[in-house]
C-alpha cells in the first residue's frame, strides 16, 4: 500500500521557485563572464582579468552545464519531473570540475570573503537540490 502524497506541500513548490531563482542567477553570471561583459570586467584586478581570460574552454564548459543543466532541473522540478534529478547532477559534475580548475589557478588565500563563500556555498546548494529531488520522487510528488 503507497501512503505517500502525490500532491506536493507548499514548501515543495517555495523551495522550486527559490532554486529557479537561485539558478537563474548563476546562468546570468555564466552569461557575463562568457561574453566578458564591461560590468563584471570594471570590478577586477588587471591580475584577475588575465587569469579570467586564460580560463581553459573545459572549464567555461563545465560553468555553462553547471548552470543550465541547474536551471532545467528546477524548470522539471516545477513541473514535477524525476528528470530533475538527473540535472541536478549533471550541474553538480559541472561545479566540480568547474571548482577543480578554479582550485588550480587560484590560491585559496586570493579568494575574498564573497568568492570563498560563493565557491562553498554552490556545491552544497546542487548537493542539497540532488537530495531534495531525491525525496520528492520518493514521495511521489515527481513523475
Amino acid at each position: 500500500m503507497n501512503t505517500t502524497n502525490s500532491k506536493p506541500s507548499g514548501s515543495f513548490w517555495a523551495i522550486a521557485i527559490i532554486a529557479l531563482l537561485w539558478n537563474l542567477m548563476g546562468v546570468n553570471q555564466y552569461i557575463l563572464m562568457a561574453y566578458k561583459s564591461e560590468s563584471v570586467r570594471a570590478g577586477l584586478s588587471a591580475e584577475k582579468l588575465a587569469l579570467i581570460d586564460a580560463t581553459p574552454v573545459w572549464s567555461t564548459a563545465a560553468f555553462a552545464i553547471a548552470v543550465f543543466a541547474g536551471a532545467l532541473g528546477c524548470v522539471a522540478l516545477l513541473l514535477r519531473k524525476k528528470i530533475a534529478k538527473f540535472l541536478f547532477t549533471t550541474s553538480f559534475i559541472g561545479i566540480v570540475f568547474q571548482n577543480i580548475d578554479a582550485f588550480m589557478r587560484f590560491k585559496v588565500s586570493e579568494f575574498n570573503g564573497v568568492e570563498l563563500t560563493m565557491t562553498l556555498l554552490i556545491p552544497v546548494i546542487a548537493l542539497f537540490l540532488i537530495w531534495y529531488s531525491k525525496k520528492c520522487i520518493s514521495k511521489g510528488w515527481l513523475k
